[in-house]
């Protein structure tokens, strides 16, 4: 009887302990794999510079059953000349999309720089522990505490491809979505680094058929990632195109760097 007890508290506290962040998952499953052609704007002319892999696997953090995210940047010889780009994500989130732990690490040029996040909930609210490894090889540790869902690159992903463009403002798991429909929608959300957490904004720009890179044609919706602190000028950060399907497959994706502009078209799928 006591085992029951014991067992039954742990089953509570933990299901309380996300009652703010979980989601119905209908978009995807373990074992998606995507493969992407990079391109840079190098002189007004685009170079192919690599390419980037994309998998989401089943996996177990800290003894509880995950879905682990990996995203893998590789620039190619050619531009390894002129600017070297190594840049590993990697995210775990529970099966119902609640953040768990993220890290980059990134080689861009002669820098290298890691972003870490560890995610908790006690007592209800969202505690992030932050590592970040500056240009410089110096650790600094940093915490943030919320009642609000906190998310990173790719946890924000997962989250948003089971998003719902629909007039009911219902996804398909019948879960409450953030968009309407209304070109210029925008939807907040608090994204964390492994330095800082900041108010991001996702503005929804339409829809638009695109021909990508394995020679099929898509239906898509467009999205944008601004940058909240220059909200006024609206610095977009990144586009990107998803299938308009339950799906929501990324198939492109523009970045918008400080040394140019780069684009990633969908090459292969499964």
């Amino acid at each position: 009887m006591k085992t029951i007890l014991l067992f039954l508290v742990f089953l509570f506290s933990f299901l309380t302990s996300y009652a703010q962040c979980p989601t119905e998952n209908t978009a995807f499953k373990a074992g998606e794999s995507l493969t992407y052609d990079l391109y840079f704007n190098w002189k007004f002319i685009w170079v192919k510079c690599g390419a980037a892999h994309y998998t989401m696997k089943s996996a177990t953090y800290k003894g509880q059953p995950a879905l682990r995210n990996d995203l893998l940047f590789t620039s190619n010889k050619r531009c390894d000349a002129v600017f070297p780009m190594r840049d590993t994500l990697i995210s775990y989130i529970t099966p119902q999309l609640v953040p768990l732990y993220f890290r980059k690490g990134s080689l861009e040029g002669k820098h290298y720089t890691v972003d870490e996040v560890w995610y908790t909930y006690p007592k209800g609210k969202s505690h992030v522990k932050q590592h970040f490894l500056n240009r410089d090889g110096e650790w600094s540790e940093h915490h943030h505490e919320s009642s609000d869902c906190n998310y990173d690159m790719l946890s924000i992903l997962s989250l948003a491809r089971n998003w719902s463009i629909a007039a009911t403002g219902k996804n398909a798991s019948g879960s409450p979505s953030p968009l309407r429909g209304k070109v210029g929608e925008r939807v907040f959300f608090p994204m964390a680094t492994g330095k800082k957490v900041e108010t991001q904004t996702l503005v929804y720009r339409g829809k638009k058929d695109w021909k990508a890179n394995d020679k099929k044609t898509y239906h898509c919706l467009v999205f944008s990632l601004l940058d909240y602190e220059e909200k006024k000028k609206d610095k977009e950060l990144l586009r990107f195109y998803v299938t308009d399907d339950s799906r929501h497959m990324p198939v492109r994706i523009d970045f918008y760097l400080k040394f140019g502009t780069a684009k990633a078209y969908l090459a292969k799928s499964n």
